[in-house]
Parts: structure tokens; C-alpha cells; sequence
């Protein structure tokens, strides 16, 4: 079975261990500090001790369990699930690519979804995970159970990029999977026709869930570094290959993902989605650690 630090460092750990993710709209399921509930009251089934962290509610907190430990927990029920959060992460052949960042974007993507189920988790939230390439691969529920994250490293453990994607078509059949409105990560280069996704990402809005598009990019899809005669495989068809002259290439190529980036950022600005590009040359706890940062300051 998959271990935790086979995708996460001890300094990864470090790293994020007093991060939060912090839910900006409503959330179904009970609150006991970090997100706002449409719900009233709580459960009378106990469930579990946690560690109390910092923006919990005084009132939860288990003053026997202090005096006994010298330690604060709050005590959680069987219905208090602050967030169902589910990460999706992209599959594809795409995601395979591996230049100058030092791992393909698929396994950047694994230990991002990784880092985020275990914050999640930590903060006795619900995690879920679907993968996907040309459609839904694997679906794990979410859960907020401890142990529950070794169902999911599993998963990712096992994630291979293979085929191509509509990926607009798979978030449209997605929204039609998960009723229950949540969180959802979308782990992604988010390549494909801009306006299917954008209109796929509207369908998750529409459905009440908050999205949040982690865009991965190797620096040589950013840069186009290549000078010299190359030949370029198909990520995601098999056999497709081009031998041509870069600088012949280049100014088009760039041309365009300067569109690409424009229209996807701009549509998810108006659907009110968090669009945040990730290079895999950069460390990724790091990278999450700034984005979660600049979220919970401006919630």
C-alpha cells in the first residue's frame, strides 16, 4: 500500500503542516470553525477526537480530554464534515510530459492531490478523488475518515497518463455524478477546445460547487526552448510525430498560448473559479503553500 512519504518529504510536511484550505462559499455539513454551514445544530452520535488548530469554535473543544492530557481536542460527530472536497486529477496523455521541471506533470499533479488530502484530512474534512482521461477512470467518495488517505494514495500510486481527452466533456459528466455540492480541485493542463471547458467549469458553478483549477505546466510548454531540429511525439496519439525547425515554430506557438492562457483566464474570472498555474520546476508543497496563503487572506 502506498505510504504517505512516498509523495510527500519530511520538509513538504513542514511545509504545509499550518496551512488550511478554506472553503469561501457555503458548504453542506456542519461547521466547527473553518467553514460557514447551511445547517443548524449538530449531531449526538460522537465520532472522534482531533487536534484543535487555530479558528476552531471554543465551545467544541473536550475540557476532560485537557485536564487529562494537557492537550486541546475538539470532539466531532458523526455528521460534522466541515467540506466534501474532491480532487480531480487528469490522467491523459498530455500530463506524460516530462522536460526540464525533473518529473512529468502527471506525478507533479499526484503529489499536489496527495499534499491536499492530507491537509484536508488534518482539518477532518471529507476527500474524495476521481481520475480521467478520455472519460471517468476511478471514483472514491469522499470520506473524512484518518485512514482514509491511503484509499486515495493508492489511487494515485497507480494513476498512468494514457489517451487523449475532451476535458470538457468529462467536467460536464462529472457535474451530473456529484449532486452534492462540494469542493473540487481540478488537477489539469487544461488543454482542449477553451470555450467546452469554460462552459463545463459554468456547469460545476451552476451546480453550487467552488472549483478550483490547479493548471500544471512544464517550463518548456511555457518557454519553447527548443533551437535546434526536433522531433515531436504525440502525447496523446499514438504514431503522430513531427520533425521540423523550431524557429520556424516558435512565434506562432507562442502567439497562440498567449490566446489560450488569455480566454481560460479571463472565463474563469467570470465564473468565479481559482485559476492557478504550477510549473513542475517549482517545489510543489511551496507553490501550494503560496497560493493557500494568498486564499485564506483574501477570504
Amino acid at each position: 500500500m502506498a505510504q504517505l512519504s512516498e509523495f510527500l518529504t519530511p520538509l513538504d510536511l513542514q511545509r504545509i503542516g499550518s496551512l488550511q484550505v478554506l472553503a469561501r462559499l457555503v458548504v453542506e455539513g456542519y461547521c466547527t470553525g473553518l467553514h460557514r454551514s447551511p445547517h443548524k445544530g449538530s449531531s449526538v452520535e460522537f465520532k472522534q477526537h482531533r487536534q484543535y488548530v487555530p479558528g476552531d469554535d471554543p465551545r467544541y473543544i473536550d475540557w476532560k480530554a485537557y485536564a487529562k492530557t494537557d492537550r486541546v481536542y475538539i470532539r466531532e460527530y458523526e455528521e460534522e464534515t466541515n467540506l466534501r472536497a474532491t480532487m480531480i486529477v487528469d490522467q491523459s496523455g498530455s500530463m506524460g510530459y516530462e522536460g526540464s521541471g525533473g518529473m512529468s506533470k502527471l506525478q507533479y499533479a499526484s503529489r499536489l492531490a496527495a499534499c491536499l488530502g492530507y491537509l484536508l484530512l488534518q482539518q477532518a474534512d471529507a476527500v474524495g478523488l476521481v481520475t480521467f482521461d478520455t472519460k471517468v477512470r476511478k471514483r472514491i467518495p469522499p470520506r473524512s475518515r484518518p485512514g482514509h488517505l491511503r484509499v486515495v494514495l493508492d489511487e494515485l500510486q497507480k494513476s498512468r497518463p494514457r489517451g487523449e481527452t475532451d476535458l470538457g466533456t468529462v467536467l460536464h459528466d462529472l457535474a451530473e455524478l456529484l449532486p452534492r455540492r462540494g469542493m473540487l480541485i481540478l488537477i489539469s493542463d487544461a488543454f482542449g477546445d477553451v470555450a467546452n471547458i469554460l462552459s463545463a467549469l459554468a456547469h460545476l458553478r451552476h451546480a453550487r460547487h467552488e472549483v478550483i483549477l490547479l493548471q500544471i505546466w512544464d517550463r518548456d510548454e511555457l518557454e519553447f526552448p527548443f533551437r535546434q531540429w526536433t522531433r515531436f511525439d504525440s502525447m496523446e496519439q499514438s504514431g503522430v510525430h513531427h520533425l521540423v525547425d523550431p524557429a520556424m515554430l516558435r512565434r506562432g506557438y507562442m502567439e497562440k498560448l498567449a490566446a489560450f492562457r488569455e480566454e481560460l483566464t479571463m472565463g474563469c474570472r467570470r465564473h468565479r473559479v481559482d485559476l492557478v498555474p504550477l510549473v513542475t520546476d517549482e517545489p510543489y508543497a511551496e507553490a501550494l503553500g503560496k497560493y493557500l496563503a494568498t486564499r485564506r487572506r483574501r477570504s
